[in-house]
């Protein structure tokens, strides 16, 4: 509620999150959760919009980069010393804030 106060007050409409394939969360249980938490404040009712992330992986060895869906082990390398480069995250990628009856402020993170 911070953001919505920066950008002027009002009322939270969105919010947008990022949500990797790998990470253990899931959107019934998010919404479920944002819907107890934000009850009773300038947040109550916000709408969830979830951007998916692909998985993965990257070979420490070679740096190749590849989806875990095919292989497990860098299919270029075979080696099994391996990452995951992107998947797991969850993390608020910007809000919506209702700052007057006729017009809508973005905040993306970390500008607000």
């Amino acid at each position: 509620l911070y953001h919505a106060q920066a950008a002027g007050g009002g009322r939270v409409t969105d919010l947008h999150i990022v949500l990797g394939e790998l990470s253990s969360f899931v959107d019934d249980s998010i919404q479920f959760y944002w819907d107890f938490v934000s009850e009773g404040t300038a947040a109550a009712g916000a709408r969830l919009h979830f951007r998916r992330v692909s998985a993965e992986m990257v070979c420490q060895d070679c740096q190749h980069r590849y989806s875990p869906r095919e292989h497990l082990i860098c299919p270029i390398f075979g080696s099994e010393y391996v990452r995951v480069a992107q998947g797991e995250e969850f993390y608020l990628e910007a809000i919506d804030v209702d700052t007057d009856a006729d017009s809508t402020a973005d905040i993306e993170q970390g500008n607000g």
